[in-house]
């Protein structure tokens, strides 16, 4: 099962990462556009939200039956001294569930704005903070943080 997740976690950071600039895509182009806020506006919001949400629950079951989670959480002295574990066991998740949150924020918080200019603006912010902190916690291969591969398959 661990491989499964771990597989699904990095295949399912592609959808997030395309959802979230998606919908800050609409969000400029409505914002600055003076657009009427539209059913596909209000879906791109919510089904980014949703796709955010499905990948933090997979990363929250995967961070739960993670070996080296565990290691981590047995040897944590020994452990915060290694930046790759400190990364994974601390700094990854803490920085994931923050975006997760700024995204669950600005979805719903544009979701009750009266006047449309005012949705493209909070969805675009709120987005936009969410993705820099995204970018910046994915272990990417040329991260000097902790590197993965762009695709971790079985």
């Amino acid at each position: 099962m661990y491989f499964f997740l771990l597989s699904a976690h990095s295949a399912f950071r592609w959808l997030v990462l395309l959802s979230v600039l998606y919908g800050i895509y609409r969000g400029f182009r409505g914002w600055f556009g003076k657009r009427s806020f539209t059913r596909t506006d209000n879906a791109t919001r919510h089904i980014t939200a949703t796709i955010c949400h499905i990948q933090l629950l997979i990363g929250y079951v995967l961070y739960f039956n993670s070996p080296l989670i565990q290691y981590f959480r047995l040897h944590f002295d020994e452990a915060r001294k290694q930046f790759d574990l400190l990364f994974f066991g601390m700094i990854h998740i803490i920085l994931m569930s923050v975006a997760i949150v700024l995204i669950t924020i600005g979805s719903s918080a544009s979701k009750r704005m009266h006047s449309d200019r005012n949705k493209f603006k909070t969805m675009t912010i709120w987005f936009f903070l969410a993705l820099l902190i995204l970018l910046s916690a994915i272990p990417w291969p040329f991260s000097p943080l902790a590197n993965r591969p762009y695709f971790r398959s079985f």
